[in-house]
């Protein structure tokens, strides 16, 4: 029988190697129950402790997530996968109402492509073959930690003797076996997550983990691993030529084509001269709503839509589709798309029992770090944007835009991981606040995941909800470009903030701080001791003075003597919002009024056409949004 062990009753906050911790719930002796599976596991199977910590730190920071599965069905500390158990199929783009190239000046695409159910792949299937190993059943290796601290024990023991190679004491011998480990059928992903895992293993870590376990790994800095026997590992050798992606991750060239299919239809994306052409501004982070196999299929297909890079979640292996030079079809907003890189992560928006590995979270940490670097974008939520923070270009299409990554990606984490991590940067009188709850602790209520109208599971979540009062009594505060009453549905965006926004304070009453939000004042609980947000300063943009309210926008197109002649010109258009008089928002950058004429296959008609309009991108609400130079002023956001 599995090695049962207490599980802590209470749900602690998530701790990183800086951050520091309240004291986890239960037993002295019970909290370290996972540390003594761990214990107990490298004696049984040969395996050294540290190189079963560091593998588990890479799949899961040592967090069960109560039994539930990863998103790619991978369960408890080791993320054994049991993807037939677990993993359900969606479509992504193809589902809803938004166009996601974004633009009228061609008729809207609306992709209908399926997502294949993917699960036989090896890698999705450790489970099983861990249950083989130790005799233990396959539901004790998803629900009890300890067994399945001992299942993954028994997959590197398996992994190293396969090699031909000795269940060593010294963690650097097993190089090879952590490389196989983690199902990448290439040599440069295995390698990739290898390296990551001996990072930890050098560097060490400790925390507290979602059962209220706490675990310690210490580091060794001078271990070198020994790499040689990954040459015999049987993988093949990957073919990088043509991506743009850091040299320590692993990264293939998957085209999305670029043909024609009918008269005048082509697919699925637009050849551009970036960033000469025109600046890339933004990086969108995306969640694929499907399994990595069957995504590949959709990118591939002329008639479907398009995106730059794709990541997997079992090993964080890079695929790129689309170069950063050239146009994709992926935000539903065609200013957006024009200046941006498209990045899709394999996971699920409405699942929130399912969870994002740290292979896949540190692996697009790099790449968003290197294109931020190549294109100078600055590392904040204005710029580094998900899906759900672009706005809708038109009024029209306001309630039909893509709500992922959604309110279980932790975007705190994912800053501390680009280095630049979410912290005060003011006192009390700067006047803006930097919304910043702690992702495990705050644990909103959301329905919709599972059926409409049922509670979604228990969860961590990045994003704190807004009230129009300060107390939980008030109603929810309204989206008037939605058009509809706002619900906590885990795809209505109307009264959630997330971490990272910044906005300006309008007041404060005790625990509730109010932010001006969608126009209006929007409060949400923030106490001193459990706060959701800390102090923050900058440049905001008010009302001319004179001007009741000021229209904002979807996007900076140029005033219409800009265009040239053969580019029809595309109507500046306000949506349903606006700015008014002694409200305050935060500036996110000054852009001139531009847009990308590209409808057709050739590419000689393709005009960038920039006009001396000025717009700044402002954080309007959950989503970013625009208002011309000439309506605001811009001033300190530093209260009296």
């Amino acid at each position: 029988m599995p090695r049962r062990i207490p599980q802590a009753v209470a749900s602690a906050v998530l701790l990183l190697p800086l951050v520091a911790a309240a004291p986890p719930a239960g037993s002295g002796s019970a909290r370290l129950a996972l540390e003594r599976s761990f214990a107990s596991a490298s004696a049984e199977y040969g395996v050294p402790r540290s190189v079963l910590l560091g593998v588990s730190y890479l799949q899961s920071r040592w967090d069960d997530h109560a039994g539930a599965p990863s998103v790619i069905g991978g369960y408890g500390p080791m993320h054994l996968t049991d993807a037939r158990t677990a993993l359900t199929s969606a479509s992504h783009h193809g589902d809803g109402a938004e166009d996601p190239r974004g633009d009228t000046a061609r008729p809207p695409l609306r992709p209908e492509a399926h997502l294949p159910r993917a699960v036989d792949a090896p890698r999705l299937s450790t489970l099983v073959r861990a249950a083989e190993l130790t005799g233990l059943s396959p539901e004790a290796l998803r629900s009890d930690p300890a067994a399945n601290v001992a299942g993954g024990a028994a997959l590197l023991a398996a992994a190293q003797r396969a090699l031909g190679e000795p269940l060593s004491a010294n963690p650097a011998d097993w190089y090879g076996a952590v490389a196989r480990f983690s199902g990448a059928d290439d040599t440069a992903t295995a390698a990739a997550y290898a390296d990551d895992v001996y990072e930890v293993l050098r560097t060490g870590a400790e925390r507290t983990t979602d059962a209220g376990q706490f675990v310690a790994l210490a580091g060794q800095p001078q271990l070198v691993a020994d790499k040689g026997s990954l040459a015999h590992a049987g993988l093949r050798r990957p073919v990088r030529a043509g991506t743009e992606c850091p040299k320590e991750v692993s990264c293939e060239w998957i085209p999305a084509p670029y043909e024609e299919f009918g008269e005048g239809d082509y697919g699925n994306h637009d050849l551009a001269g970036r960033p000469v052409s025109q600046p890339v501004r933004y990086l969108v982070v995306h969640d694929t709503e499907g399994a990595w196999e069957g995504v590949l299929n959709m990118v591939q297909d002329p008639t479907y839509v398009s995106w730059h890079y794709t990541l997997r979640s079992s090993d964080g292996h890079i695929a790129q589709h689309v170069k950063t030079k050239d146009v994709a079809w992926h935000a539903g907003n065609w200013y957006v798309n024009a200046g941006s890189v498209g990045i899709e992560h394999e996971g699920f928006l409405a699942s929130p029992d399912t969870w994002y590995t740290e292979a896949m979270y540190r692996t697009s940490a790099r790449l968003v770090r290197y294109l931020a670097d190549r294109y100078r974008i600055p590392l904040d939520r204005q710029h580094i944007l998900g899906h759900d923070n672009v706005p809708g270009p038109t009024a029209t299409t306001v309630a039909g835009m893509h709500t992922d990554p959604g309110p279980y990606w932790d975007w705190r984490h994912y800053f501390e991981l680009l280095k630049a991590p979410v912290k005060a940067t003011a006192g009390a009188h700067g006047g803006l606040v930097t919304i910043r709850p702690s992702y495990a602790a705050n644990r909103p209520a959301y329905t919709d995941c599972v059926a409409k109208g049922r509670p979604c599971a228990d969860h961590g979540s990045s994003e704190v909800r807004l009230f129009t009062g300060p107390g939980e009594t008030y109603p929810l505060v309204k989206d008037v470009g939605r058009g509809t009453a706002p619900t906590i549905g885990v795809n209505d965006i109307s009264s959630r903030v997330s971490t990272g926004q910044q906005y300006a304070v309008a007041e404060r009453r005790g625990e509730w701080t109010a932010i001006w939000y969608l126009g209006q004042k929007a409060w949400f609980k923030n106490p001193r001791k459990h706060a959701t947000a800390v102090h923050a300063s900058g440049l905001v943009v008010r009302a001319k003075a004179g001007r009741d309210a000021v229209p904002v926008y979807g996007r900076a197109y140029p005033e219409a003597s800009a265009y040239p002649k053969g580019v029809p010109v595309q109507a500046v258009v306000p949506l349903a919002y606006t700015l008014p008089a002694g409200q305050a928002y935060v500036v996110g950058g000054k852009v001139p009024g531009e847009y990308y004429y590209a409808v057709t296959f050739a590419t000689g008609s393709h005009r960038v056409v920039t006009g001396k309009d000025m717009y700044y991108e402002i954080q309007y609400g959950h989503r970013v949004a625009f208002v011309r130079a000439t309506d605001v002023d811009v001033v300190p956001s530093v209260r009296g």
